[in-house]
This record gives C-alpha cells, sequence and structure tokens, in this order.
C-alpha cells in the first residue's frame, strides 16, 4: 500500500475526476487516498512477461489485457493493479476505468503483499464479473490462483513448479519459465 494522503473527497466520482487531472497514480481505498511507489526491476520484468504473453493469447477473442496504469473500480474503491482482462463489451469501450474485468493480477512486493491478499482481495471480491484473482512473487517465484465457485466461494489453486500459471477462464496456460523469464531464481 501507498503513503496516506489528504482526502477531500468524498465519492468515487469526485475522486475520479481528480485523479486524472494528476501526474502521480493514487488508489482509493475505503474514502483514502494513497500515493503509489515505483516498482522494482524484478516486478515490471515479471508484469511486462506476463501481459505480453496474455495479449497475444487473447488476441482476437473479444477479451483485453490492460496493464499497470489501466483503473479499475470495485464497489467504492479505485486500484491500479498490475494486469486486468476484461471480456465486457462496457469495459472495452470504456477510455479510464474497468469495472467488470474477468481476471486480476497482482505482483507481489515485500510491501504490499499483505494488502493485495488481504484488503484488496476483500475489494475485488465484490466485482461480480471477477473470476480468478492471481498473486504472483518474484522474489520466491511462487503464483497463488483464487478462483471464484458456483456458490461465490473462492478456492486457492496454489501453483506446483511443473504446472506454471492455469488460468481457467481465459483457457491460459503459461509455464513459470515463461512468466519469469529473465529472472534471477
Amino acid at each position: 500500500m501507498g503513503l496516506l494522503l489528504e482526502n477531500r473527497f468524498k465519492t468515487v466520482a469526485e475522486f475520479l475526476d481528480w485523479e486524472a487531472t494528476q501526474a502521480e497514480k493514487q488508489e482509493f481505498y475505503n474514502g483514502e487516498i494513497f500515493a503509489m511507489t515505483g516498482a522494482r526491476q524484478v516486478h515490471v520484468q515479471t508484469t511486462g512477461n506476463l501481459f505480453s504473453l496474455l495479449k497475444n493469447h487473447v488476441r482476437g477473442s473479444g477479451c483485453r489485457a490492460l496493464m499497470t496504469d489501466m483503473r479499475i473500480q470495485a464497489a467504492e474503491n479505485v486500484f491500479y493493479p498490475d494486469i486486468l482482462v476484461t471480456c465486457d463489451p462496457d469495459d472495452l469501450k470504456a477510455d479510464l476505468v474497468m469495472r467488470n474485468p474477468r481476471v486480476i493480477i497482482e505482483i507481489l512486493s515485500p510491501n504490499t503483499a499483505a494488502y493485495d491478499r488481504g484488503e484488496k482481495f476483500a475489494a475485488y471480491r465484490q466485482i461480480e464479473s471477477l473470476q480468478e484473482y492471481v498473486l504472483i512473487d518474484p522474489d520466491t517465484q511462487h503464483i497463488d490462483v483464487y478462483r471464484r465457485m458456483p456458490e461465490n466461494d473462492w478456492l486457492l489453486a496454489a501453483s506446483e513448479a511443473a504446472h506454471g500459471l492455469r488460468l481457467k477462464s481465459l483457457d491460459f496456460h503459461a509455464t513459470l519459465a515463461e512468466v519469469f523469464e529473465d529472472l534471477q531464481a
């Protein structure tokens, strides 16, 4: 989670209007504004690897992979996930904020891991279209995939090294070597 900033907004719409005019990115969580910080090379490399794989996979499917600077609204919160995939017609027409992703991927850092696993995941679970939430630790090269089950429960499918990353909602598979390409093991 980033640095807490002074907040003067009561609604997501007010925050989005203001944030669109800012040079730096901020997230809006539970009525508070948090400045986003820069990322380490392992974070950026992992994001780029996976985005490239997903973009190629969804090409021509009616879905779109987006990364890093794309906002997502989850209830009354606004986040910048590392990668999202949406297949929703309204999202495909949207310019600044996605509201109906199928997959959200967060690349963990020591400072954000607890937030990404806890409060942020709780907010993301409120998005009805979300089918899979992925947490990737580039330092340990470990991947956790949470899948929405029919009763709206979430199942953790921890990845083993031989399996890599499997996204059932997109019929997508990538090996760990592909996800962590160019990273030192």
